[in-house]
């Protein structure tokens, strides 16, 4: 199992990939797999007709910190993926954004990314093509509509797990055998927990932080 490969899509904006991110840490700890961070945009997938894509505004949510995780995984997937651990880890547990410029600038420095990193970021236009290849991918060669996707060794996504809050230790090892089965089935499509009126309130529970930090709607109802 050290040598599997799993690709992971994210938008920091989703507290669900959040999770599941947390998740795949954990099996990535206890067994070496690898991770390949991909980027999925929400912002393009749930866009309004007649409002400004998110490459048009200098600022946007989610696309902003894509753009800074796609100039950082030119450099090192790894610190790719730290960059994501801490501006989701502000956003969905510390009420912070790391789409603001100060945050974003205070969480570089924590991961010990290239001081310039902000500025050559959103310098850099071609950073708006890594994001936009990424999503195109995932949404017209794996049908994605939202994240977390995760592809593994089979090479046939998955959307989800949807988990929260992330399991760890051996659970987290039975969640990654199970999903491994699931992607081994290609008539598989769905297999769905409806949630219940205390599962929709321990979420809500869960995500509070990111609740009250959010500064646009969601599709996501009535958890979100």
């Amino acid at each position: 199992m050290a040598t599997e490969a799993v690709d992971f899509y994210f938008d920091t904006m989703c507290p669900y990939a959040h999770q599941t991110s947390l998740w795949i840490r954990e099996v990535q700890r206890l067994t070496g797999l690898r991770v390949n961070w991909k980027l999925f945009s929400l912002e393009v997938v749930n866009h309004e007709a007649g409002k400004k894509l998110p490459w048009e505004r200098d600022i946007a949510y989610g696309w902003t910190p894509l753009r800074i995780a796609a100039w950082l995984r030119r450099i090192d997937n790894e610190l790719c993926g730290a960059w994501y651990l801490a501006s989701a880890n502000a956003l969905h547990l510390e009420a912070r954004r790391p789409y603001e410029e100060d945050t974003a600038r205070e969480l570089l420095a924590e991961i010990g990314a290239p001081e310039e990193t902000w500025r050559e970021a959103l310098a850099d236009t071609t950073t708006h093509d890594d994001v936009r290849r990424d999503h195109e991918h995932a949404v017209n060669a794996l049908g994605g509509f939202g994240v977390p996707i995760i592809v593994p060794a089979t090479g046939r996504a998955i959307f989800g797990p949807v988990v929260v809050p992330a399991p760890t230790g051996d659970d987290a090892l039975r969640l990654w055998n199970l999903v491994n089965d699931a992607a081994r089935f290609p008539g598989l499509y769905e297999l769905k927990v409806p949630k219940t009126a205390d599962d929709l309130a321990h979420i809500a529970e869960v995500f509070t932080p990111y609740l009250k930090t959010r500064e646009w709607k969601t599709v996501q109802n009535p958890a979100l």
